[in-house]
């Protein structure tokens, strides 16, 4: 079991359950989108943000990226890192039918997805390196034709399809990501 410094949050007790067989780490639940109108809930977040850092590790769908995006917008961006899982068609053990856009959720995640995205992300494990990489920027994503481009859009949708990263990221979300899985270096042998 890999412990994990940074408080992660999760939607539903499901992948908390799911989670907490793979890493030793504080997990809280969101309550899907009872966090919108959970001011003291966002105020526990703000304030563990600040002392431990947070990770959010939301399903691939569109309404893990909406409960994702409300938490960086009411919590210090610069306290948070975004673990991504990868598009995985299918159900849930425990489900009857597949999620709307039936992909896998969180809870439906083998453990070695999960953790390779949490160490994708920048996850403090405790006996591994973090070492900062060199960082690649917007102007990069530009350079390589990835942001502010015709076509720009395309080109993101086929490197996501590539690297196994969910089809919701935003330009901002990838450039996170890719901070997150790789050096400068490496992006620009990437081919895209």
């Amino acid at each position: 079991m890999h412990r994990i410094r940074e408080i992660i949050i999760v939607e539903g007790r499901y992948d908390k359950n799911t989670l907490s067989q793979v890493v030793d780490a504080v997990i809280l639940e969101t309550s899907g989108f009872g966090i919108f109108n959970d001011k003291q809930k966002q105020k526990l977040l703000r304030t563990l943000a600040e002392s431990r850092g947070l990770i959010v590790l939301t399903d691939s769908d569109g309404a893990g990226f909406v409960i994702r995006n409300f938490i960086r917008g009411c919590v210090d961006p610069k306290l948070v890192k975004h673990a991504y899982i990868p598009d995985v068609y299918g159900k849930e053990r425990r489900k009857s039918a597949p999620s709307k856009e039936g992909k896998l959720g969180v809870e439906g995640m083998r453990p070695e997805v999960i953790l390779e995205a949490l160490r994708r992300a920048g996850a403090t494990i405790d006996g591994e390196s973090t070492a900062q990489q060199n960082a690649i920027s917007k102007a990069d994503l530009y350079a390589r034709g990835l942001s502010g481009c015709d076509g720009s859009a395309e080109k993101r949708k086929d490197l996501m399809k590539k690297l196994d990263l969910p089809e919701h990221l935003s330009a901002a979300a990838l450039l996170d990501v890719l901070n997150a899985l790789m050096t400068r270096e490496e992006f620009y042998r990437l081919d895209c």
